[in-house]
């Protein structure tokens, strides 16, 4: 989905109650778009890690106004799924489908001497 207007109004459809009490969710696992516009922003949070990570951000459940409890969980699901395919990748998925590249394998040698950090 393009907006997380549109993931908020589906959850009201999905959860009851209105798109407020789901945009702060929403909201949340598209805010990497401000680092990449693409749908590669999506490696960040859109997998089953980033969905639990959601749970510690909001907690396990949210009071909709409709007064029902509903899980992030499964808010945290319906996004992914609804932008991903039908499908609720691994870290592994979206790490794997990384090209390699030399520099991300280059580390840097570095000394700490009397609390300052030197390099050769």
């Amino acid at each position: 989905m393009t907006s997380t207007v549109y993931h908020a109004e589906s959850s009201a459809r999905v959860f009851k109650g209105v798109a407020e009490d789901y945009i702060a969710i929403h909201n949340w696992f598209d805010a990497s778009k401000e680092m990449f516009a693409d749908f590669r922003h999506r490696a960040l949070r859109h997998h089953s890690q980033g969905i639990f990570e959601a749970e510690r951000v909001f907690g396990h459940s949210i009071t909709n106004s409709d007064g029902k409890i509903i899980p992030v969980r499964y808010i945290g699901e319906q996004h992914v799924l609804e932008d991903c395919g039908g499908k609720i990748p691994t870290v592994a998925d979206w790490l794997s489908a990384i090209k390699a590249e030399p520099w991300m394998a280059r580390a840097t040698p570095t000394l700490l001497k009397h609390g300052t950090r030197e390099t050769r």
